[in-house]
C-alpha cells in the first residue's frame, strides 16, 4: 500500500512546469526516505553501476540512469537497431522500486525485424543531470 501512495505522490510531483523538475527529483527521493525507502546518492548510485557487467544495463538489477521522463526518451532516441534505425518504444508502466531506491519505468523496445528484435527495458529517471552513453546490449547508441 506505501508503494501505492508513493506512486500517486510521485506522478504528481512530476506533472510540474520543466523548471521545477531538479526540484521534483529530490522531493521525490524525500517523500520516498519518509515511506521507507531512500534513494542512493548519485555517488553510490554510480559505484552501483560501476560494479554491474554491462550485460545487465537496462535490466532490473542495472536499470538506465536518466534525468526525468525526458532524459529517459533522449536516451531511447540515441538507441539504434543492428540495422542502423531507431528503435520504436513505449512505456509500459513503474516496475516499483529498483536497485538505486527509486521508482523503475519500463519500456517494450522495438527493432521489428532488425536485432535485436523485441527487449523490455528499464530506466530509473531520478538522476538529475545524468546522460548514459553505453548501450544496453544488442544495440548501438549516438552519441548525445
Amino acid at each position: 500500500m506505501k508503494y501505492s501512495i508513493s506512486l500517486v505522490i510521485a506522478a504528481f510531483a512530476l506533472s510540474s512546469p520543466a523548471g521545477a523538475q531538479n526540484n521534483d527529483i529530490e522531493n521525490v527521493k524525500a517523500l520516498m526516505k519518509e515511506l521507507g525507502g531512500e534513494s542512493m546518492s548519485d555517488k553510490e548510485a554510480q559505484a552501483y553501476a560501476e560494479k554491474q557487467n554491462s550485460s545487465t544495463l537496462g535490466q532490473p538489477q542495472n536499470p538506465v540512469r536518466a534525468e526525468m521522463p525526458q532524459g529517459q526518451r533522449a536516451y531511447l532516441n540515441r538507441l539504434r537497431c543492428s540495422d542502423g534505425t531507431p528503435p520504436k518504444y513505449f512505456r509500459e508502466g513503474s516496475m516499483g522500486i529498483g536497485p538505486f531506491g527509486n521508482i523503475v519505468d519500463r519500456y517494450a523496445v522495438d527493432c521489428g525485424d532488425a536485432e535485436p528484435g523485441q527487449v523490455k527495458l528499464d530506466m530509473d529517471m531520478y538522476h538529475s543531470g545524468y546522460v548514459e552513453k553505453n548501450p544496453v546490449p544488442g544495440f548501438s547508441i549516438v552519441a548525445p
